[in-house]
Formats: structure tokens, C-alpha cells, sequence
């Protein structure tokens, strides 16, 4: 498994990490021998990063993480979860954060999180269930920096959704180490410049903001919700179609542009749709580490294939520019 260096954090993480999310569902909702099938199998082939949150499953998915990690008890497993923060809570911030981890660890088992990520989208002004950039870093940062020196956290992250513009101010603020970022073959301008008119929230380039920062990566959504399956059958303990992130407004868009980029297993780049998703994302030298969701242990075996083929060639890469060009003008 190939290792990354994660920013300024000096870890280094296996390139496929381990997503214990509902979308997939095998860590909410999956028989529990799958589910430490799943994760002995990962540890063995020398994955060390597990992603979860308070909100996958309400603790569910940090109850049987925190339960196989003790069990197992690997040396080497580092851990990431989050918090999401209602908008009651906006006005008490940082008692809302530190009670949110303190659940977190207990479901987890562990005296501190290796990563804690701030779940809530980011706009300028704030609004809804998002923050806005200055609670951000006038009460959320202190209140996590507070959680680090108390020794219950070793890094602080946030993923990065929201307004471009308000995600590229908090990045360049450096009070972050690791940021999650949407990135995949239907939306890849977190690395290079969209054309005009491209049917997907344009991220800036963001990479070169984390990179600048010293911001490790993790790349979220990579397979668009299962979107880039190609089909929009879904397991049986899988969620519901997921709400995009930074791609179309709707998941059946995703679904019918991801099947409108098949040339790319009909002309041999890659075995499965999947595959050159998977494939696509550790091309991008900027990624630490990717998340890919599963329902079963099979799909952990899936992906961990794709990635052990290496990065998409430039051939690849070409011709996936080129397909795209076909979704310039078209409705988000």
C-alpha cells in the first residue's frame, strides 16, 4: 500500500483510506462479522486511516469502529471523526464541540481522535445549519485548539463544503491541518481550472491553497455517492441516494453524466467505472489519502484492486478531459 505524507502533520497514511459513512452503510449498518472481516482485511494490506462521525448512523458507526479497533487493537490506526453542529448550538460553540467528542471518544473507545473534522458547510455570512467563516476561526478553532492541548486531539480538520470563496479564506487562515475535499472525474476542480460554463461548484483550485498551507488532504465523494457506478441500483443496506456534493443538484445527473464517461472501460483504460474513479483520485499528488464508501467487504476488496493498480495514465487522463468537455453548458 503506498504511504503519503499528510501535510504538516509528519503522519503518514496508506492512499486508500477506510470510510465507515452511511452512505455505504457497512459500518451503520452491516452484519457485524463483515464488518471486522472488512477492517482486519484493510489493516492487513496496510491501511491506517479510519473515517467516521458522530452523524453516521447516530454513533453507530463509531460504536463498531471503536468495538473492532479494540479487539484487533492494530499499532497503527489512525483515527478521524467529526462534529456537526446544530444551529441551537451556534451560540455556545465551544461547550457544543467539546461535548461532541467527548461522545465520540467514548463510542470510539479511545482517549483522543487522531483527526477532528468540523462537519458544517462554510459560507461568509453563515445562515441555516452552516458557520460562517468568522465563527469559524474566532470560536471554533480556539475551541479545538483547547481540545489539542487537553491531549483528546492531535489534529484539527474540517471538510470542506460551502461558498469556494469562504473554503479558500479558512485554508489560507492555517488554523486547519487536514481538510476533506470533494474531488472525482465528474468534478475535479479542486486541482485545475474548470472551462466556463461547467455544470459542477468550481473549488478554485484548491489544492494549491492546501498545498501553500501545508493542509493534508483527504479526497471525499470520489465515487459521487455511488453515483459513478454507473447505475442507480444501490445495496440493499447502502442509504438512499445521497444529496450531491459540488457536482450536478440532483443524483440522477450524476448517474446519466457518469454513464456518458463508459468509453473509458470500452476503450480499456479501466475494468469498471469504478475502477477509474478510484483511479483518478490518487493521480492528484495533492491527495493524502482517499475515502471510498462500502456496503460489503467485496467492495473493499474493489476498491483496494483499483488502487493497487496505480494512478490513471495520461492517455486516460486525456480522454477523460475530453469526454468531459461534453457537460460544458448543460443544467447543474
Amino acid at each position: 500500500m503506498e504511504m503519503r505524507l499528510f501535510g504538516r502533520t509528519g503522519m503518514r497514511l496508506s492512499v486508500l483510506g477506510f470510510g465507515c459513512g452511511a452512505v455505504g452503510g457497512l459500518m451503520v449498518r452491516g452484519d457485524p462479522r463483515d464488518q471486522e472481516r472488512a477492517i482486519a482485511r484493510a489493516l492487513s494490506v496496510g491501511v491506517n486511516y479510519f473515517d467516521t462521525a458522530m452523524q453516521y448512523g447516530n454513533g453507530e458507526s463509531e460504536k463498531n469502529l471503536g468495538r473492532i479497533l479494540q479487539s484487533l487493537k492494530p499499532a497503527n490506526a489512525v483515527v478521524g471523526t467529526k462534529v456537526r453542529l446544530p444551529n441551537a448550538d451556534f451560540g455556545h460553540i465551544a461547550a457544543a464541540v467539546a461535548s461532541s467528542l467527548d461522545g465520540s471518544l467514548q463510542r470510539l473507545r479511545r482517549e483522543r481522535a487522531d483527526i477532528f473534522h468540523l462537519h458544517n458547510a462554510i459560507t461568509e455570512h453563515g445562515g441555516g445549519e452552516a458557520l460562517s467563516v468568522r465563527q469559524v476561526l474566532d470560536e471554533v478553532v480556539p475551541a479545538f485548539e483547547r481540545l489539542r492541548q487537553a491531549g483528546k486531539i492531535r489534529f484539527l480538520g474540517l471538510t470542506a463544503v460551502g461558498d469556494t470563496a469562504s473554503l479558500l479564506k479558512v485554508i489560507d487562515s492555517r488554523g486547519f491541518d487536514s481538510a476533506q475535499v470533494v474531488y472525482n472525474i465528474l468534478n475535479p476542480s479542486a486541482g485545475t481550472t474548470l472551462p466556463a460554463n461547467y455544470p459542477a461548484q468550481d473549488y478554485g483550485r484548491l489544492f494549491d491553497r492546501t498545498k501553500a498551507a501545508g493542509v493534508g488532504v483527504i479526497g471525499i465523494r470520489v465515487l459521487a455517492g455511488g453515483a459513478l457506478s454507473g447505475s442507480a441500483e444501490r445495496h440493499p443496506i447502502a442509504s438512499p441516494p445521497p444529496a450531491p456534493i459540488g457536482s450536478a443538484m440532483i443524483y440522477d445527473a450524476d448517474v446519466a453524466r457518469a454513464r456518458r464517461l463508459m468509453p473509458l472501460v470500452a476503450e480499456g483504460f479501466a475494468a469498471s467505472l469504478t475502477e477509474a474513479a478510484t483511479r483518478f483520485a490518487i493521480t492528484q499528488p495533492a491527495i493524502g489519502t482517499i475515502l471510498v464508501g462500502m456496503a460489503t467487504p467485496q467492495q473493499f476488496e474493489d476498491a483496494f484492486s483499483a488502487v493497487e493498480k496505480g494512478p490513471l495514465p495520461a492517455a486516460a487522463l486525456e480522454r477523460l478531459s475530453a469526454l468531459r468537455q461534453g457537460f460544458i453548458g448543460e443544467q447543474r
